[in-house]
């Protein structure tokens, strides 16, 4: 007899399917195994569980939740490797006295206050049902698609033990990062495997490698930047790719991402069909005194204006949703510096979010990874 991989701390629980009948395509429902006595728990049947994973969200812009958010965040040692005798002080006593105020005001000035949570809250949110529909008409309710967040809620932990609970037997766990980095693949899949930990008997699992060179991925960025311009009363001078960045170093000691974002650029650069002169790769969120990689974008949508490329456009391809760094610094800051430099039209580019197209290409790849599984 096979044992189902469910153990809810008082009493395991047994296959669903040892009564010899295929579930259903929808419509699957609890049953008691072949063998087991009559008043043996129902268990669910054996699915497939889809777990996206985005960076994270406070629970609101107040104090208390800022430094609750900030704290799990920074004292992440893939994100700041600093000694933690040397940064955890500083963290706890300087970063996180003031920090909490300044980023809950950038928070408050993006926050759906109409669903009261951050606009990547509800973009992921969009994004986990569409995805969820889309798988829906290949494999019915044989696979749950829900998603987490590395930092703040939904936990990776929470959802892990929800799609258990869901029967789910395989997990393919899906962070949303097009390029690999330590700072947010690596750390999103620590936090998956840690997970796992708890749990008495594991699901098998797969995780889903980086997806910057994916086809339909670059097909819906390329996309996204037609409508844009074809929207534009005029044409802009040039294409800002504005990547996330990470400390130089991390680049020396290995991290792959300052490779994958430049094959990103010229991919879509190579599907727009133009020359190098209309397209650049630049870097934001620079935190902490060390050289991060360059340029600067806040810096070089500066130096473009004063070179004379007044009217831009800037994309965010390393966000599968937009948020903080796009809502608030893009929009803000980064345009801003383009305008005080005497830039005369910024144009910002949305992530691709909910986009259908966007979701074929998540659905598309998590149908490759499933191949085995749920086919």
């Amino acid at each position: 007899m096979r044992l189902d991989r469910r153990d809810t701390g008082t009493k395991a629980m047994f296959d669903s399917n040892q009564d010899g009948r295929k579930p259903a395509a929808s419509g699957l429902t609890e049953t008691r195994p072949l063998h087991g006595p009559d008043d043996h728990p129902l268990v669910p049947p054996a699915r497939v569980g889809v777990l996206l994973a985005n960076l994270g969200t406070p629970d609101g812009y107040d104090y208390w939740s800022m430094r609750r958010y900030l704290n799990e965040f920074l004292s992440d040692k893939r994100v700041i490797d600093y000694s933690p005798w040397v940064w955890q002080p500083l963290l706890q006593l300087v970063v996180l006295t003031k920090r909490p105020f300044a980023s809950g005001e950038n928070y408050r000035s993006i926050w759906n206050h109409e669903a009261d949570e951050s606009p990547l809250m509800t973009i992921t949110k969009s994004q986990t049902a569409k995805l969820a529909a889309e798988l829906k008409a290949t494999y019915g309710d044989r696979v749950v698609v829900d998603f987490c967040m590395r930092y703040g809620n939904p936990s990776t932990r929470a959802r892990v033990r929800s799609l258990l609970e869901k029967g789910c037997q395989k997990i393919l766990f899906f962070p949303l990062y097009p390029q690999y980095s330590g700072t947010t693949s690596a750390t999103a899949c620590d936090s998956f495997f840690k997970a796992l930990m708890d749990e008495k008997w594991q699901p098998d699992v797969r995780t889903v490698s980086t997806y910057f060179d994916n086809p339909l991925y670059i097909s819906a960025l390329a996309a996204s930047v037609e409508r844009a311009y074809a929207a534009a009363e005029h044409e802009p001078d040039i294409l800002v790719c504005s990547y996330h960045g990470v400390p130089q170093r991390y680049l020396t000691e290995g991290d792959p991402y300052h490779c994958h974002c430049l094959k990103t650029t010229r991919l879509l650069k190579e599907r727009l069909g133009w020359d190098d002169s209309r397209i650049t790769t630049t870097f934001q969120s620079r935190f902490g005194p060390e050289e991060w990689l360059q340029p600067y974008t806040v810096e070089e949508v500066a130096r473009l204006a004063q070179a004379g490329k007044k009217r831009i456009a800037v994309i965010a391809p390393a966000f599968s949703a937009d948020c903080i760094e796009t809502l608030e610094e893009i929009n803000e800051e980064i345009c801003e510096s383009f305008e005080e430099a005497g830039g005369e039209k910024f144009t910002y580019i949305p992530c691709l979010n909910d986009d259908d197209a966007h979701i074929r290409a998540l659905g598309e790849i998590v149908k490759a990874n499933l191949r085995g599984w749920a086919d």
